[in-house]
């Protein structure tokens, strides 16, 4: 048993359009976090019309690497009614029934979105009901707060969880403790877990989530301090159950 635990839940209904705390959450075996961005915003760059068969790469969507603005998008999400709530400091807030008000949310986003990327499509969903994340393979992202102090010290700031759009921080790990777990499993509420790989990070870390500027070269220091630019580690659930803030985290193999 490690001394590490649950602090924060974190899911983006809408892929790069803000993050949603939880307290708690059911994971399903060999899928991510429910409601993690389950939704995009295609852009005229996608190869694809309509909704996606499957996986699309990022490069299809708005996303923050691409306007460090939408990094200062927060969101409220409710699965019961697919009613979202879009909040960024320059705007007036957006409330929308999903996919329905789609056009509508695509509106609200366009101020934000430069001239000079491809331009906004669409709200889509995949057709059979996947995630929309940047990577293919249904997983969910475990983060270290410990590697994020770290990062925030060799900064001289103190650095926002939300820059990195992970799903599930621990505490009480070693600073890039995650990495040595890369093959191992975690048991963490009722759910087992399998770590699986170093998540490297974009530019898109480089924004302030508050305010949308950019603020601290998170790269250049994860570079010239470690060496790598990755931060968290990418997870497969190998068996579901509910998993809430404060559970105990046991390192199994």
């Amino acid at each position: 048993m490690s001394d590490a635990r649950l602090v924060h839940i974190v899911r983006h209904p809408v892929k790069s359009l803000g993050w949603q705390m939880l307290e708690r959450a059911v994971l399903s075996q060999g899928r991510p976090l429910p409601f993690d961005r389950i939704f995009a915003v295609a852009t005229e760059a996608a190869k694809f019309e309509g909704a996606p068969e499957g996986w699309q790469p990022k490069l299809s969507f708005a996303r923050g690497a691409a306007e460090g603005r939408l990094m200062a998008i927060r969101a409220a999400f409710d699965e019961t009614t697919a009613q979202i709530t879009l909040s960024h400091p320059d705007l007036a807030p957006f409330t929308g029934t999903l996919p329905e008000d789609g056009p509508a949310l695509v509106d609200w986003l366009r101020p934000l979105w430069p001239d000079s990327r491809p331009a906004l499509r669409g709200l889509v969903a995949r057709r059979d009901g996947g995630d929309l994340t940047d990577r293919p393979g249904g997983r969910v992202s475990l983060m270290n707060l410990a590697s994020l102090r770290a990062l925030s010290e060799r900064m001289g700031m103190d650095l926002s969880i939300h820059r990195f759009r992970g799903n599930l921080w621990l505490d009480g790990l070693a600073p890039w403790q995650e990495f040595d777990l890369v093959g191992r499993e975690l048991r963490i509420g009722q759910t087992r877990l399998r770590v699986e790989a170093p998540i490297t990070r974009c530019v898109a870390t480089t924004y302030d989530p508050l305010t949308g500027q950019a603020d601290g070269d998170t790269l250049a220091a994860l570079e010239t301090g470690w060496h790598h630019r990755d931060l968290g580690a990418l997870a497969s659930v190998l068996d579901g159950g509910e998993i809430a803030l404060g559970d105990p985290v046991e390192i199994l193999t």
